[in-house]
């Protein structure tokens, strides 16, 4: 009889790499593997088992992570699969209330005990290296998973809590991992952890992020690298001196920034002031000339009267990010915040407040995308559509940041990089022409 498992993967980039180790543990162990349960998965013959890998970050990933696991409940009950396991931050995080709740679950795990369950289901301990997986993003872009876990404990964020201290991973099993998916044909590397400016300190005595980067960037075949999360406080310059130096280490950084003001910044327990922030984001942009930052932005936070909210506003117009993502504070039981303060600003006034700044930003994205009209970009090729090809700049994250919309002028090809022009703009798409390169 055959035997299937479909992973299905809800919230962050992290969890992904997760479920994408499990797959290849899976795998090896012989089973057929997938990331959905299509209509063939769930019409086949033989044993057919689900894995929910659930998000627990914030209330709507929370309340997500529930209606998945119900839904595979009721398709277990009506015996549209066999079984149905859940893993991941939500079962990390809840693990004393959730099996008595949902008893329909046949086992659950946690963020880290999740290898266990190719042990359960195969009775023997998979055999490959504990960074090789699946990939189920394009062939060629993949994430790359550096640290674990958080030291910054910032008032807000349940994250701490659920995945433990920061643990770092160390450099020569990260690049044996780079060079082994440069052989399968990945050629950019989305590298991520939930502090990327505290890479190393734990293993190392010291940060190592910048010599991490500076040797990723000289593996043969990494065309670009790219850089998710950074904190602000104790930020590592030298960082943005590899960034500098190297063509294929992309001028983008995504540093969640949070606020402004001084006041909510210190309730935050973010430890750095908003003149240390602006201080910060202007030696980035004379180190880095042409960076694209991608920031994080919450409104609503206790302590955020009118006076703290228009603060912000004016940062954003100030800072002109050309990467901005916004939302609503929202409590999260055990963490500092929810102890220490109260939630008072009620929710309407800060949907109100989070649309505005939106609006903001918007108006500046569209601003400075329409300077790019007319300017040579390179691209890489993600997917064809009927109408155009649509590919990324360097300066773009797969899934969260603008495409590119290339004309089907010139035949191009998945996952290749190609020189284009950029026609008009959109404040969250460009258009484009290729660019025929003269082989003389």
């Amino acid at each position: 009889m055959s035997k299937k498992i479909a992973v299905i993967t809800l919230g962050c980039s992290k969890n992904l790499v997760d479920s994408e180790r499990l797959m290849m543990m899976l795998s090896n162990v012989g089973y057929t593997v997938t990331d959905s349960a299509d209509d063939d998965f769930l019409s086949s013959t033989g044993e057919r088992i689900i894995v929910v890998n659930t998000c627990g970050f914030i209330g709507d990933a929370k309340e997500e992570s529930i209606n998945e696991i119900l839904f595979w409940c009721d398709a277990k009950s009506s015996g549209k699969i066999s079984a149905l396991y859940v893993m991941g931050c939500l079962s990390e995080r809840y693990s004393g209330e959730l099996p008595a709740e949902i008893p329909e679950v046949d086992k659950w795990y946690g963020k880290t005990d999740w290898s266990q369950l190719v042990t359960d289901l195969a009775h023997k301990r998979p055999g490959s290296a504990p960074y090789d997986r699946i990939i189920t993003t394009p062939r060629h872009h993949a994430y790359l998973k550096i640290a674990e876990g958080c030291n910054r404990f910032c008032s807000f964020c349940a994250i701490p809590l659920i995945t433990g201290r920061y643990r770092s991973r160390n450099i020569e099993e990260i690049l044996e991992e780079v060079r082994l998916l440069v052989s399968r044909g990945v050629k950019e590397f989305n590298v991520i952890a939930q502090d990327l400016t505290n890479y190393g300190k734990d293993i190392y005595g010291k940060v190592e992020i910048a010599r991490l980067i500076d040797e990723m960037a000289s593996v043969p075949g990494v065309e670009w690298i790219r850089l998710h999360y950074g904190y602000p406080k104790d930020f590592p310059l030298e960082l943005l001196d590899v960034m500098a130096k190297h063509s294929n280490v992309c001028k983008y950084l995504d540093i969640a920034l949070q606020h402004i003001s001084d006041n909510v910044l210190e309730n935050m327990r973010r430890h750095i002031t908003g003149n240390e922030t602006r201080e910060l984001l202007a030696e980035i942009r004379r180190r880095v000339p042409g960076i694209h930052i991608r920031t994080t932005l919450m409104v609503g936070f206790p302590g955020e009267g009118d006076k703290e909210f228009e603060e912000l506003v004016e940062f954003v117009k100030e800072q002109r990010f050309e990467r901005m993502g916004a939302f609503a504070y929202c409590e999260e039981e055990d963490t500092y915040g929810a102890k220490h303060f109260m939630d008072d600003i009620p929710q309407d006034v800060k949907d109100t407040r989070l649309n505005r700044l939106m609006e903001v930003q918007e108006a500046i994205s569209d601003e400075l995308q329409q300077s790019k009209v007319g300017s040579l970009q390179r691209v890489v090729i993600d997917r064809e559509e009927p109408e155009f090809y649509v590919g990324r700049t360097q300066y773009d994250s797969p899934e969260v940041d603008p495409e590119v919309l290339i004309s089907k002028t010139t035949p191009l090809k998945r996952g290749e990089f190609y020189n284009v022009k950029i026609t008009s703009a959109m404040p969250f798409e460009l258009m484009a022409e290729p660019v025929i390169e003269d082989e003389n």
